[in-house]
């Protein structure tokens, strides 16, 4: 069997595992999420005042981003859980927090500021930051490529590294819970850095671990 004829065979078989691939994703999410919650709320808490902070925009905001990595690398994942599949036409999705992180950049830019720019852009707790969210994401990526194996992805290290972003844009949301840090400068710095590093950690672990 010649390797054109091995990748359509393994296309079509796993054209019937899809659904199963998305299905057992979803639940061992939804097994690790409330794993990364408990350590959020044992490690660090929600910030005493996120009742008055919801009334912040820019906090608000910091959802809003963490949710538009997740959705859109969830999406990619399962589609590169087929063996024919690349990133190619795809990988625009992730452009949708950089474009929202934009807008909030140029919102505040146009706003009375209160603290100089790298005051806002280091902020209080960005080494806190680049530290919480990989150790947040561990359950939610070993969740992620645990569905992962359930598909055939002919590229495991970046079928790995858009685990990473799921994983870390899903701990971003439960960290931004508890982060006082809301300026969308912090955001787009450190909660980039903090998601490239899971993403990267995804891709080595990936790299071994769904290769076929």
């Amino acid at each position: 069997m010649d390797t054109d004829q091995l990748i359509r065979s393994l296309a079509a078989d796993n054209a019937q595992r899809a659904q199963p691939v998305g299905i057992i994703m979803a639940l061992a999410l939804m097994a690790a999420t409330p794993v990364s919650t408990a350590m959020l709320l044992v490690g660090l808490g929600v910030r005493p005042d996120i009742w008055l902070a919801v009334r912040n925009p820019f906090f608000d905001l910091k959802f809003i981003v963490t949710t538009a990595l997740a959705i859109p690398a969830l999406i990619i994942s399962l589609h590169l859980s087929r063996p024919e599949a690349s990133l190619h036409g795809w990988g625009w999705l992730l452009i949708a927090p950089i474009v929202i992180l934009i807008g909030g950049i140029a919102t505040e830019m146009m706003l009375p500021q209160r603290a100089p720019m790298m005051t806002r852009l280091v902020g209080h707790n960005s080494m806190l930051c680049m530290s919480a969210i990989p150790v947040l994401s561990l359950p939610l990526l070993g969740a992620a490529l645990f569905g992962l194996r359930h598909g055939a992805p002919s590229r495991p290290a970046m079928a790995g590294a858009i685990a990473g972003l799921i994983s870390a844009g899903v701990a971003a949301t439960l960290y931004a819970a508890h982060c006082n840090d809301d300026s969308p400068l912090f955001v787009a710095t450190w909660y980039t850095l903090a998601a490239l590093i899971v993403a990267g950690l995804g891709a080595l672990i990936g790299a071994r671990v769904l290769r076929y």
